[in-house]
């Protein structure tokens, strides 16, 4: 159902309750138009308190026009209360839903999403009220908030929207270096530099006839049994030299 149209003749003169008395005992889907209708101003007002958010208008208005449309389904006549003092906090709950569930780009607890959108509209208000930007504790006062709480909300706000990654990082010049081509790397070098260390370290610990036979081995690429001719030893005795050297080096601790 669209609550966009145009209220009927015979509707403009009849009062709210006769309109709330003819949908919910008659049914008449009409009288319920005619109140949508009727009152989508008042919705379209409380969508405009989000105006200072990144959420585009036409947005926050059809969320709203949802929230009336259900608080007109619950509203009882009967009960003597105002509809437009019951159909705030419904319309005001569906437009903080929308928020939570659909605008923030990462997961952030309801309570300091609120803050962080309360913050907000205080920020704006106080610039106005003060002609610069308000401080922290200023903020904090407002919110009856400690100044922790403030900053944590003021941080927190920067996770309602994403960067581009592709954005240019200056948007004075006319060509610009992408945020994606900025950003820093794991650098394997650093890892490599300090395995380099720790191996440097075990091969000094080494005896100097397990040192030659490593060199002999695999920088010279001599075979265990021309290692063993060249020192004097048997093969199995070079074998067991590599062995041992080997399991040094590659389990030498970091730290030692």
């Amino acid at each position: 159902m669209s609550v966009m149209t145009v209220i009927p003749r015979r509707f403009s003169h009849r009062s709210d309750d006769e309109l709330f008395a003819a949908y919910h005992e008659g049914g008449d889907i009409d009288s319920r138009e005619a109140l949508a209708e009727r009152f989508l101003p008042f919705a379209r007002k409380l969508a405009l308190r989000y105006s200072y958010t990144d959420e585009p208008i036409d947005d926050l208005v059809q969320v709203a026009a949802l929230g009336l449309l259900g608080a007109i389904e619950r509203f009882e006549p009967g009960r003597g209360n105002k509809f437009t003092s019951f159909a705030a906090p419904t319309i005001l709950g569906e437009l903080k839903r929308h928020f939570r569930d659909k605008g923030w780009a990462l997961h952030v607890p309801r309570d300091l999403q609120e803050r962080a959108l309360a913050l907000s509209r205080a920020n704006e208000r106080l610039s106005h009220d003060l002609g610069r930007s308000p401080t922290l504790d200023e903020l904090a006062e407002v919110l009856h908030c400690t100044v922790e709480q403030a900053l944590e909300a003021s941080e927190v706000a920067h996770s309602y929207s994403p960067a581009s990654l592709d954005a240019p990082v200056s948007r004075d010049g006319e060509e610009s270096a992408a945020l994606v081509e900025l950003l820093g790397g794991d650098d394997d070098g650093f890892q490599l530099a300090e395995s380099r260390e720790v191996i440097a370290r075990a091969w000094r610990a080494l005896s100097e006839l397990e040192r030659e036979v490593v060199t002999l081995r695999f920088a010279d690429g001599l075979t265990q049994r021309e290692i063993g001719q060249r020192i004097g030893y048997s093969q199995m005795h070079v074998s067991r030299l590599l062995r041992r050297s080997l399991n040094r080096l590659i389990s030498a601790p970091s730290n030692a």
